[in-house]
């Protein structure tokens, strides 16, 4: 793609001074008359040049074929029968054009023989260096220009919201209920079959190009993922810059999660690999097109970030109130009381039956002055104590709402502390919403989905930077205890490899006769624990001995576990008081290695109560990791049990990370248990298997 600069390719889809339209005509009926109009009546102010054999369209400069042209146009839009737009293409590369976008339908998503005039294109954009958008694609939308054909074409307003999308009908679909909501769009994109050019390549671009006019609110919808390390790099870049990405991934289901001779990989289905993926980029996911658009208006409702978890609820009615007021708290967000001088105030403002805690009930008789009082108290008074005004607004008629809605607009205009509207009575109050919205002022018909993307907003992901190798982390010798090994390694290589990188394990010895059984039992000391060598899975075949007090014991123990199938011994180790935890990591393809953190032992599956991250990993990410599991308090300790040290634990997720990052090979990896009290922890056991050959 693109042999030009990115700055270049950057201006001539998104503000080519040039256009060319092969296939322009008058008719509304088809691709190219429907683009040439939109383009035109949304007063394009280039150069705008039509081919079209059958003469002149729309009074504009017309040419019989490309190479008529005058000039190289920056950007030519192809809407031609799919047969005819090989030549064309080759036609505009001839002339030096840079980007080209492709409307025309009835190549690889028809048959096979449009996936071979695919092929055809690609060669041609490789020989000229093009950068080419679609086939079949529904077209561009910039403030420059609205090169779209099919679907609507709100007004665009620079510095709004951009939209990238690989479905054209997700683009119109989204748009047709956002606008109604008070959403305006920026640049907006569909890159249809992307033979060339994906969502990844654009994010990239959008990245490359990205300024201080910028969007802050880059909207994604991807059905495929073929670039991820692309799409990590440049979302992370955005979200450091100040972009706020909310994105859907379609496609992706448990059905997808692949066999895995680990714990870990039995649990790292595609859709964790996508959530990791979009929680290191700093992309909040959503998984719907009316989600993506709630989390849009509370992403502009409160510019981007909130500051803290504080929210005030403003309600004319219990009942909404109430659910508002619970789904703000199942997303973690706290309603703090007032303080005194606040409620003191508000009592003058409200009837003596309205409630002046928080939430704030102001009745059905509410009228515009209390409203606008409401706000001017809340802002004068708890400025450094209440992060986000969510106002619940149905209609009681008792007052009109229209004037209600104009107040709640100047406090969204003009208070300190966001404020983000619900305005229920979309049917009674129609006009006035429609006013409401064509102000440029977002809402919420539903109170719930106003908490829960409220709570999105909270817990948006921030980027970290990922620190080199901890202390006591030895990666030459673990890449030479790596170095000619293959598949399932054995016991002593996974414990020299994990010991250099810095985990600690109990004494342990092996055993492979009965000599040798009675030999170690002495060394190690009792109360100890005997584990079969040989099987991955040895809990699930009863290979494993817990407090074992004696030799006699001890003796049944071997006698059992050595009965096992493909049983070449047993490992004794000292028992290890404490708490259990899980610590592995899986390759998911090109994404990498996904780690996991989780609570250990017999029902790591059973309970799935983990979370992942991919590698490499900062503190900081890791720390999250610890305490996101359901069962953290268990590792803070209960009913005067001691505690793990959240630090330490992260501390070793951190190690897990930057191991299977260093090295890829590792395919598949568990410590399950990692067991200890407080600071001191050790691997009680683990696998390591490798699924290609070692490297650093």
């Amino acid at each position: 793609m693109r042999d030009y600069p990115s700055s270049q390719v950057y201006d001539a889809l998104f503000k080519p001074g040039s256009i060319v339209v092969v296939g322009g005509s008058e008719s509304l009926s088809k691709p190219g008359g429907k683009v040439l109009a939109n383009i035109v009546d949304h007063r394009y102010g280039g150069t705008l040049w039509v081919v079209n054999p059958g003469g002149a369209v729309k009074g504009l400069p017309t040419f019989a074929s490309v190479p008529d042209l005058p000039g190289a146009p920056e950007l030519g839009i192809i809407a031609i029968p799919a047969a005819l737009v090989a030549g064309a293409l080759e036609e505009l590369g001839r002339k030096g054009t840079k980007a080209v976008v492709i409307l025309s339908a009835g190549f690889g998503e028809k048959d096979e023989k449009g996936k071979e005039e695919e092929e055809r294109l690609l060669a041609i954009a490789s020989d000229f260096g093009m950068t080419i958008i679609g086939p079949n694609c529904s077209g561009f939308m910039t403030p420059s220009y609205s090169g779209k054909f099919a679907g609507i074409i709100p007004e665009l307003k620079p510095g709004s919201i951009d939209f990238i999308s690989g479905s054209g009908a997700t683009v119109d679909l989204v748009m047709e209920q956002a606008v109604l909501r008070g959403l305006s769009f920026c640049n907006v994109v569909n890159v249809g079959n992307s033979i060339q050019t994906g969502v990844e390549d654009l994010i990239a671009l959008y990245d490359e190009n990205y300024g201080i006019d910028g969007s802050p609110i880059l909207l994604i919808y991807l059905e495929s993922l073929k670039k991820p390390g692309l799409l990590l790099r440049h979302a992370r870049s955005l979200t450091r810059k100040g972009c706020a990405i909310v994105g859907i991934k379609s496609g992706v289901s448990v059905s997808g999660a692949r066999a895995a001779a680990s714990h870990t990989g039995a649990m790292a289905t595609d859709d964790t690999a996508v959530q990791a993926l979009f929680d290191k980029a700093g992309i909040i996911r959503v998984k719907s097109k009316m989600e993506m658009i709630d989390v849009a208006c509370a992403l502009a409702g409160t510019g981007g970030r909130l500051r803290g978890n504080r929210a005030c609820v403003i309600t004319d009615a219990g009942g909404p109130g109430v659910m508002l007021t619970d789904e703000l708290e199942r997303q973690g967000l706290v309603l703090p009381v007032l303080g005194e001088k606040t409620r003191e105030r508000l009592r003058g403002i409200l009837p003596a039956e309205s409630s002046v805690m928080n939430p704030i009930d102001c009745l059905p008789s509410r009228t515009a002055s209390q409203i606008r009082e409401i706000f001017e108290v809340l802002a004068g008074e708890e400025l450094g104590s209440i992060d986000v005004i969510a106002i619940q607004v149905g209609n009681p008629g008792m007052y009109p709402n229209s004037e209600i809605y104009r107040e709640v607009a100047r406090a969204m205009k003009g208070s300190p502390i966001p404020v983000i509207p619900t305005l229920s009575s979309v049917t009674t109050c129609t006009e006035p919403i429609r006013e409401f919205t064509d102000d440029g002022n977002v809402c919420f018909p539903d109170e719930v989905n106003l908490g829960s993307a409220l709570g999105k907003v909270l817990h948006r992901r921030a980027v970290f930077e990922v620190s080199g190798s901890p202390p006591d982390y030895d990666s030459g010798g673990i890449k030479r205890a790596l170095e000619g090994r293959t598949g399932v390694l054995p016991p002593q290589i996974v414990t020299e490899v994990l010991e250099k990188a810095g985990f600690l394990f109990p004494s342990q010895i092996g055993a492979s006769s009965f000599e040798e059984m009675q030999r170690a039992c002495e060394m190690i000391g009792y109360p100890l624990v005997m584990k079969v060598l040989g099987p991955l899975h040895k809990s699930d075949l009863g290979g494993v001995r817990l407090g074992i007090t004696d030799l006699d014991t001890a003796e049944r123990a071997w006698r059992d576990l050595t009965g096992i199938k493909d049983a070449r011994g047993v490992l004794i180790q000292p028992m290890v008081e404490g708490t259990e935890v899980i610590l592995g990591a899986s390759r998911a393809g090109d994404l990498g290695h996904l780690v996991m953190f989780g609570l250990g032992g017999i029902y790591t599956e059973v309970l799935k109560d983990v979370a992942f991250a991919l590698a490499p990993l900062a503190r900081e990410e890791c720390r999250a990791m610890v305490t996101a599991i359901r069962s953290y308090p268990i590792l803070e300790g209960v009913r005067g049990q001691e505690g793990v040290s959240v630090e330490r634990l992260a501390d070793h997720v951190e190690r897990l990370g930057r191991l299977v990052f260093d090295f890829p090979a590792i395919g598949e990896i568990d410590l399950n248990p990692l067991k200890g009290i407080g600071s001191e922890l050790y691997v009680v056991d683990a696998r390591i298997i490798l699924h290609g050959a070692p490297h650093a």
